[in-house]
């Protein structure tokens, strides 16, 4: 399918495990993708993977002077910026009273202020380019309670709360926001974790289909959401969870 032939799809945290996988999946449906990141040489070396033409850019998303200079030069390119996927995130495994209050400014300026900002800024450019979608990429742990991660369930819990308020605020300018809430997936950063025996049988017997998502089942749904598809959707939080939240 060519869903996306001729869209402009802007990613945040491209490079990781789940950005890698969203963008293959747009690119192969004919989207032009932004892709972005902190790392550019890591953004460049992925749009050369990619068939078509693309744009690599530097994106540190709590900055919002970078949020700004990315969407200006969009504009300046007469980009109609169709879609925003933003998916830079940043975690620690501090609970309620071991956290420090470094590691917690740093997880929410990724995760919360970013996701916020890319919504301000790009969000705005796709209402002013007539309309898109975007999608917040949170996670279960915006949902449901674990005793660590404590700072990463405060960013995805108000991603979740952010994706509601923006879906009302752009409903009627033709702006879809939904969320999309991950469970374990098996990306590099996991699987490398999963090197403990003991933590990998405990992480998999979680999940009720006893196994890890993938980063390419994850693309899927990001891709349904993005898609005409899902056209009467939004304010919506779809789970990619393998029943992890229903039990």
């Amino acid at each position: 399918m060519r869903r996306f032939e001729g869209k402009s799809v802007l990613v945040s945290g491209a490079t990781g495990g789940i950005g890698e996988a969203v963008v293959q999946r747009l690119a192969d449906e004919g989207a032009q993708l932004i892709v972005t990141d902190i790392d550019r040489d890591a953004c460049e070396k992925l749009v050369a993977r990619l068939d078509g033409e693309h744009l690599a850019r530097q994106l540190d998303v709590s900055a919002e002077s970078a949020w700004a200079a990315v969407v200006e030069e969009l504009e300046s390119r007469e980009c109609r910026l169709y879609g925003l996927v933003n998916n830079a995130a940043v975690a620690t495994l501090g609970s309620v009273v071991d956290e420090s209050v470094t590691a917690w400014d740093s997880v929410i300026a990724v995760g919360q202020t970013g996701t916020w900002l890319g919504m301000k800024h790009a969000g705005a450019l796709i209402e002013r380019s007539g309309g898109g979608v975007i999608v917040n990429v949170c996670s279960v742990l915006g949902t449901i309670g674990v005793p660590h991660s404590f700072a990463y369930h405060a960013a995805k819990g108000a991603v979740r709360g952010m994706t509601k308020s923006a879906a009302v605020y752009w409903a009627r300018a033709g702006v879809r926001v939904n969320s999309l809430h991950p469970g374990y997936i098996g990306t590099p950063r996991m699987l490398d974790r999963l090197g403990d025996a003991s933590f990998g049988e405990a992480t998999v017997a979680r999940t009720p289909m006893n196994r890890l998502g993938t980063p390419a089942e994850v693309a899927d749904a990001v891709a349904f959401l993005t898609s005409p598809e899902s056209s009467f959707i939004t304010g919506a939080e779809l789970y990619i969870d393998g029943g992890l939240t229903a039990q």
